[in-house]
């Protein structure tokens, strides 16, 4: 594992900061080259793409974070590996095996676009390994706020497979650790633009953690992912609606994931009353990110950041993890990610302004969608009936 340079600390109080948990080790997972994320080179093209899921995303983040107006309000802290028998809290040992054997043999495409290549496994290690770090410092009581920037991303991967990207699911086993050390109950929100369907799975028959997904309505995609991310996958078993999901239609943009989250996500969280907060961030919802097309831009981040704050400061004694999954435009995200951060410290004034700045939208049609996803919800789910 490298361990990189010492991090500088800042001066403001622990409760004003958020605490990054990084490791240069994870950039180490190659993703190759070719049409998209398929690896394949067609033989007519000059010019073959990395594949979106590459290095250069984390380090425009890891680079605005530490160079960026936010940077006085982060202390870093360096990741670590984590053991075989952590992962086991969360996915099986025969899908660990497949996984190490994998890795043992050189590498492998494992699912669509999903690429286990040498140097691959260790930062796989490295990413689930930082999380839950990152979730074990603020049990500890050292931080109110911690940040896992972590690649691969994790949040398809369900205990039994990969799926889109992720082999270990990072902020599964933050959940877990955190269930394990004593919390009653953990509210997940992911706002990644594609279903956090391995988390759902994960939790699907429990009802100690909520777990909420705001997402393009894609549908499923094939073997590997084989939930859809409709309304109807709710849980099983005293499970039964404690999943939630948002499926948004294309082009949602900021004032309709802002209406969505104060009409859905705000009265669930305060129906279920965590005692911890997990906010799964994908800035590939954002505007011009190849791999959504839902136009949130950094104000509509920055307003999520700052209603889940408010949400973890009412029932989680402030305690919030944020977990990194995708984000593809290679600035963009970047830029994103800082508004999301901005959120969360509940900053007064933005404290970096949106290159972008003003992207069209019409938020007439995803409200009503919204509404029709709301009727449904209080008509199905038990808890929710008089949110």
């Amino acid at each position: 594992m490298a361990s990189g340079e010492a991090f500088p600390s800042s001066s403001l109080q622990a409760d004003n900061l958020i605490h990054v948990f990084w490791d240069e080790g994870m950039l180490k997972h190659d993703t190759g080259t070719g049409v998209f994320d398929t690896g394949m080179d067609p033989g007519f093209l000059d010019v073959l793409e990395k594949h979106p899921e590459n290095a250069d995303r984390v380090k425009n983040i890891l680079s605005i974070l530490k160079r960026g107006p936010i940077s006085p309000f982060i202390s870093w802290h360096h990741g670590r590996l984590a053991l075989i028998s952590e992962l086991l809290s969360f996915h099986t040992q025969e899908y660990v095996n497949e996984l190490i054997e994998a890795d043992r043999n050189g590498g492998k495409e494992i699912c669509g676009g999903t690429f286990l290549n040498p140097g691959s496994w260790d930062a796989t290690l490295l990413a689930a390994g930082t999380t839950l770090s990152a979730m074990q410092h603020i049990i500890d009581g050292h931080g109110k706020f911690a940040y896992a920037l972590v690649r691969p991303p994790g949040h398809h991967a369900q205990p039994t497979q990969a799926d889109g990207y992720c082999f270990l699911n990072n902020a599964g086993l933050a959940v877990q650790l955190a269930l394990d050390s004593g919390c009653r109950k953990v509210a997940v929100l992911d706002i990644d633009v594609h279903y956090g369907n391995g988390t759902a799975d994960g939790f699907y028959r429990s009802d100690k953690v909520l777990t909420i997904s705001l997402h393009m309505n894609h549908g499923s995609w094939g073997p590997s992912h084989p939930q859809s991310g409709t309304i109807d996958e709710l849980g099983e078993g005293v499970g039964f609606g404690y999943n939630l999901n948002i499926p948004l239609p294309n082009g949602t943009g900021d004032e309709g994931y802002g209406y969505a989250v104060q009409h859905l996500v705000v009265p669930a969280i305060e129906k279920f009353e965590p005692d911890m907060m997990v906010l799964v961030v994908g800035q590939d919802s954002s505007a011009f990110d190849p791999n959504g097309r839902q136009c949130l831009t950094m104000e509509g981040c920055r307003d999520i950041g700052r209603t889940i704050r408010g949400m973890a400061d009412k029932y989680s004694n402030g305690r919030l993890l944020i977990v990194q999954e995708g984000g593809y435009h290679v600035t963009y995200a970047a830029y994103c990610l800082h508004a999301t951060l901005e959120g969360v410290l509940n900053v007064s004034e933005p404290l970096l302004s949106d290159p972008i700045a003003y992207y069209p939208e019409d938020a007439s049609f995803p409200i009503k969608v919204i509404e029709a996803i709301k009727k449904y919800q209080k008509e199905t789910v038990p808890f929710l009936k008089d949110a």
